[in-house]
């Protein structure tokens, strides 16, 4: 389930991309599936999501695997050098760092001018019913510390000269989902209502019918469950 769309971002043979907060691999794998030729570092700071991501990667290609380099790292230290990425991912990771300003800055130091800043986060909204229906939500270790103001996510990201190109929103089906599971938090997916709408993204994530496909569509713009948007960083004058 990717949140990214990687038609936006103008990938060309040998680029490379980095996958920031990669988790279990979804936008380092789609990143080289859309563009076979790229070079992908992943990084997270879970090893079971790494390894997990590793392993998914190499079932599916075991020859494109091999063009992603999945590593443990932290986004306040990047251990990369200077404009070495033509893309950065950041993709459902802002809203659970508390200086999530120390993280732009970083994403900033290691994309090349010219490149590419792509950035998706839990829309307000939909996320602050989520924060209502269960303390639990935004309390357990690594949940959601922060709700996002978009506009002021994106004037942060323009305050670093980032030129805003473009936004979407994303995963309308998963917000009812989220609801239900805040709303019956201590039962967690066993709630037989909870339980089978997690069936249902699952049945809609491996069949991709056209009716959910043309539903999400249509639901997006007003109940999108997360934010996606995309920057250019200025060349270098």
């Amino acid at each position: 389930m990717q949140t990214i769309n990687f038609g936006h971002l103008p990938l060309k043979s040998g680029d490379t991309l980095l996958d920031l907060g990669c988790g279990e691999g979804r936008h380092a794998i789609g990143a080289i599936f859309h563009k076979p030729d790229i070079y992908v570092a992943a990084i997270d700071l879970s090893f079971k999501d790494l390894s997990t991501a590793k392993s998914r990667h190499h079932d599916f290609d075991p020859h494109a695997a091999k063009r992603c380099l999945y590593a443990n790292a932290n986004g306040f230290s990047l251990p990369f050098a200077d404009n070495s990425f033509d893309h950065v991912v950041c993709s459902e990771v802002l809203e659970h760092i508390h200086d999530y300003q120390k993280a732009l800055n970083e994403i900033n130091r290691v994309l090349k001018p010219g490149g590419t800043l792509n950035i998706s986060v839990p829309r307000y909204w939909p996320e602050k019913i989520c924060w209502l229906l269960s303390e639990e939500y935004y309390n357990v270790e690594g949940g959601h510390i922060r709700i996002f103001n978009s506009q002021a996510l994106k004037n942060d990201i323009k305050n670093l000269s980032y030129i805003f190109q473009n936004r979407h929103w994303a995963h309308a089906l998963h917000v009812p989902y989220w609801w239900l599971r805040c709303a019956f938090w201590s039962k967690g997916d066993n709630f037989f209502l909870t339980r089978w709408y997690h069936k249902l993204l699952v049945w809609d994530l491996l069949k991709r019918p056209l009716l959910t496909r043309m539903l999400d569509r249509v639901l997006n713009p007003v109940m999108g469950k997360s934010i996606v948007m995309y920057f250019v960083k200025p060349e270098t004058k």
